[in-house]
């Protein structure tokens, strides 16, 4: 099916799109290394520049829920990138916790569908109050992995002709009736998303390089002015930070690009 920016589903039109109006976007840079040491090394190296940074699978399961603690207690933000796909009930039980150790953000799979997106809202929603500090944690849906294009994502789903935009823009919808706070989508495809939504769904764009710096596994990248351009509220930076040679230049560029 062929969706369209303003109509992502039949007889499912979102709300009109409004200026935006929203600050610059936050940049988060991805501590993806394999223990606690390696990570705060980083947060030490690049000190006032980034006060925000994603812990994802790697680091998750190599340090556990204290290293989102330590991150805390050194007064940085954490996206919690564990992109949770399982029934509702466990997914609303993981996000309760996560929200209770510390994260602000959350990332859970769109494909889980509805009934899961709205259980992980719920269970941030409790887990943030049970950890009494008054602060949020936000569920973003994941739509399309930027490691994915149209040919391997049809492969993946086990169909033909895929657009990515397209599938981007119908997960989009699910997530908005779901109630989530916004998606992860490439920098391509976010452009439509905005179109479509205005600022009903805050965008999260992963796979940010700066001009020069290598794709690596990513096959849907942008640059940090790119991704502000297409209306990103967060950008996530690792490599083309965390491997130059001097980390705090290239995080600088990063800032100076977001504007």
């Amino acid at each position: 099916m062929t969706v369209t920016p303003n109509v992502p589903q039949a007889g499912h039109k979102p709300p009109p799109a409004t200026p935006s109006t929203a600050p610059k976007a936050t940049a988060i840079v991805a501590l993806d290394v394999p223990n606690a040491d390696s990570a705060l090394m980083i947060v030490s190296a690049l000190g006032d520049l980034c006060r925000f940074y994603k812990v994802g699978g790697e680091l998750f399961t190599g340090a556990g829920p204290s290293v989102v603690r330590s991150l805390t207690e050194h007064g940085c933000q954490v996206f919690l990138d564990l992109k949770l796909h399982d029934i509702p009930n466990t997914t609303r039980g993981a996000a309760r916790s996560a929200a209770r150790i510390g994260a602000r953000i959350l990332t859970v799979h769109a494909t889980g569908g509805r009934a899961m997106m709205e259980a992980a809202m719920e269970g941030a929603r409790q887990g943030a109050a049970q950890a009494g500090h008054g602060g949020e944690c936000e569920v973003f849906a994941v739509t399309v992995l930027t490691s994915l294009d149209g040919e391997r994502l049809g492969e993946a789903w086990g169909r033909t002709g895929v657009n990515v935009q397209d599938e981007v823009l119908r997960l989009a919808e699910i997530a908005r009736r779901a109630g989530v706070t916004g998606i992860v989508c490439g920098g391509a495809e976010a452009p439509a998303v905005r179109v479509g939504y205005g600022n009903t769904l805050k965008l999260l764009i992963p796979g940010v390089r700066l001009t020069g710096s290598a794709a690596n596994d990513q096959l849907r990248v942008v640059t940090p002015g790119e991704a502000v351009a297409a209306g990103a509220s967060y950008v996530i930076v690792g490599r083309t930070v965390t491997a130059a040679p001097v980390a705090r230049d290239a995080m600088r560029r990063v800032l100076a690009e977001l504007g």
